[in-house]
């Protein structure tokens, strides 16, 4: 049976939000079990006020908790009897077949990197994102992991990239675009001008260069870029879908005719909602990790690791996402990168 590791004190709502969580994805589908790591007396005496199945939830021990505000390097190194790092071994150790945690993202970086290890011929892991677009879902990758890139580092994104699409969603040829300042060849700085050339030499399906534009439109399947771009990107989307929501609520509930109006469109409103919902879109891997790691953000609830859990850990685990990369890339000699790590 799967066995998905789950860092139970990791995240703004541990460990309530976590357990309850789990819960709920394991009484959605009964084709896994569920290790919680953490403090063992507070994850027993919560779990004994739920209805559950016993035989599915196992609990591992770990005295110590890696806050938002500890330094990601220290906290590895110094809490080594934490949730975090404690699940992270037992991953390592094939205890499990997945790692998730709503913890310290710098942490949980660091700490897939010194405990779980870097696969062999990837430079640096990198952590994509999910968003939709007028076609589907497009996955914008690098969203956080790496601010500073070599030109290789864009084409391992896009290789890494397009297996997470192929496997999730099933796409046959993914359409890989390079985030740039414009649409045209040879725009960029010179380290986008050598990743569009190592790009489009590459056996990935690779358009070119894109803007931001073709990310919400779906022209692309992958939009490669840097950490920086990524998460700014990422972030700008999911506020301008929280603007939006937000603006269509004032004009639904401004009088009773508007009002009206709303109810009769309510179904489809939630359907749109649900499209910009992070909760519906959790669960982000770090790719190119000797192991399955999920990071869910930081303020997860309940749901939130429900949909990490359900609608990428298992799915990721069973297409076996983790050997997918390693044989694409096991023939191919890097040097890899001194990773900024503080």
């Amino acid at each position: 049976m799967i066995n998905v590791i789950v860092d139970a004190m990791g995240g703004d709502n541990a460990p309530d939000a976590i357990i309850d969580g789990c819960i709920e994805a394991l009484q959605k589908q009964d084709d896994f079990m569920v290790t919680l790591v953490g403090i063992s007396e507070i994850i027993k005496e919560k779990l004994s006020k739920k209805v559950y199945d016993k035989d599915r939830i196992e609990i591992v021990n770990a005295t110590e908790i890696i806050t938002g505000e500890d330094t990601p390097t220290k906290a590895i190194r110094n809490k080594k009897d934490s949730s975090m790092v404690v699940g992270l071994k037992l991953l390592k150790e094939k205890k499990g077949d997945a790692f998730l945690s709503a913890g310290n993202t710098g942490a949980l970086m660091t700490g897939s990197l010194l405990v779980a290890g870097r696969m062999k011929g990837i430079d640096r892991p990198s952590m994509p994102a999910l968003v939709p677009t007028e076609k589907g879902m497009c996955l914008i990758i690098d969203a956080g992991m790496n601010t500073v890139c070599k030109p290789l580092n864009y084409l391992q994104f896009g290789i890494m990239g397009s297996i997470y699409m192929k496997l999730l969603f099933k796409l046959d040829t993914p359409k890989v675009g390079l985030v740039n300042v414009g649409s045209e060849d040879g725009k960029g700085n010179d380290t986008l001008k050598q990743a569009f050339g190592l790009m489009s030499e590459s056996t990935v399906n690779f358009v070119g260069n894109i803007e931001g534009n073709d990310i919400t439109s779906g022209d692309v399947d992958v939009a490669v870029c840097d950490g920086y771009v990524g998460n700014v990107a990422l972030k700008l989307y999911e506020g301008v879908g929280s603007f939006f929501l937000k603006e269509l609520k004032k004009i639904f509930t401004s009088n009773i005719l508007t009002k009206i109006c709303y109810l009769l469109l309510k179904p489809f409103f939630k359907d749109f909602r649900d499209r910009f919902d992070p909760d519906e879109l959790a669960g982000a891997p770090v790719l190119g990790i000797n192991g399955l790691v999920i990071k869910s953000h930081g303020s997860s609830k309940a749901k939130t690791i429900r949909t990490a859990i359900l609608k990428r850990t298992i799915p990721l685990i069973k297409n076996g996402i983790v050997d997918e990369i390693k044989d694409q890339f096991k023939n191919m000699e890097v040097k890899p990168s001194e990773d900024d790590i503080d």
